[in-house]
């Protein structure tokens, strides 16, 4: 079972029915779910995964002291404590009365702050360039399963996505690297037969790729070890997974140099036929670097558009 339905059945079945008993005068306060570290809030948990930090549990968030004070917190946490402890044939670890693990009682102003650095989730334009976006794909990914008053999911609706702007200066930078160290880069190591720097090219090349394809399906991209994971789920270039796995596990000696170099050059051609559907780049060639600066182009903001192309890598 994954672990968010696992999550959701407990609350439900569990974690509703004492909060309706033993706590309605605050009930409508508590926004309860499951979201933030771990792969269970992915949707990406597994029997390997379930070897740790795997067990019932859901988290609830709650407002600061001057609508739920620190007595009627710790009350809470005691009662989600108490709750049954095995479910569904799972055992619950045990749970700190003062809290500080995944699951339970949780300050929403605590986990915002935790995730984007401000209680509240306003972010400027620094804070969107400069937070790592697995932070914010913690803070926006799992399930909420009631949220009465609205807040923590007003906010994760906030939080859902990247301003446009900042998208396209991330886009145009991370463009740039993919046409640096794949297409001119790459075969320039090779021709001086220097296979390691060859690697150190293609490893640039995916990961920068890889955050592309990730900003023009305009989704977060998460914590490393899952990207490729996430990428077989995306509606677009997600068929570029094999290709992008064969670079960075494949050696490069001069037949599989052959193959790699043409490879790049059908991945930033792909990358360039979806920039264009998009209308973010005039540029009518494949090769990513021209396309990097028509994007930068198209920013709005002077300010963020006038900045160093690679500010958002």
């Amino acid at each position: 079972m994954k672990g968010l339905e696992l999550a959701e059945r407990f609350y439900f079945e569990c974690g509703a029915p004492m909060l309706r008993e033993k706590f309605p005068e605050i009930e409508k306060y508590i926004a309860a779910g499951l979201c933030g570290s771990g792969s269970e809030c992915f949707g990406y948990d597994d029997e390997l995964s379930a070897d740790h930090d795997f067990e019932p549990g859901f988290c609830l968030f709650i407002p600061d002291e001057d609508i739920v004070d620190s007595r009627c917190a710790f009350a809470l946490e005691r009662a989600y404590s108490a709750l049954p402890k095995e479910f569904m044939g799972y055992r619950r670890s045990s749970v700190s009365p003062v809290g500080g693990q995944r699951h339970g009682v949780i300050r929403t102003s605590d986990f915002l702050t935790a995730k984007t650095g401000d209680s509240e989730g306003n972010l400027t334009d620094s804070d969107w360039f400069f937070l790592p976006e697995q932070s914010l794909a913690e803070a926006t990914n799992g399930r909420i399963f009631s949220d009465p008053s609205g807040y923590f999911t007003s906010v994760r609706e906030k939080l859902s996505y990247l301003p446009e702007n900042v998208r396209l200066k991330k886009l145009a930078g991370n463009l740039l690297v993919m046409g640096q160290s794949g297409q001119y880069n790459y075969p320039r190591c090779l021709l001086r037969k220097d296979t390691a720097a060859a690697h150190l090219c293609v490893t640039e090349f995916v990961g920068s790729t890889l955050r592309v394809i990730f900003l023009l399906n305009k989704k977060y991209i998460p914590y490393y070890k899952w990207t490729f994971r996430a990428l077989k789920e995306l509606p677009r270039l997600s068929d570029l997974s094999s290709s992008l796995e064969y670079l960075i596990s494949s050696g490069n000696g001069e037949k599989e140099g052959i193959k790699k170099k043409a490879l790049i050059e059908d991945i930033c051609c792909s990358v360039a036929n979806v920039l264009k559907a998009d209308g973010i780049t005039i540029y009518s060639g494949d090769e990513a670097e021209g396309h990097a600066y028509s994007v930068n182009d198209r920013i709005t903001d002077s300010n963020l558009r006038n900045l160093h192309i690679l500010y958002g890598v």
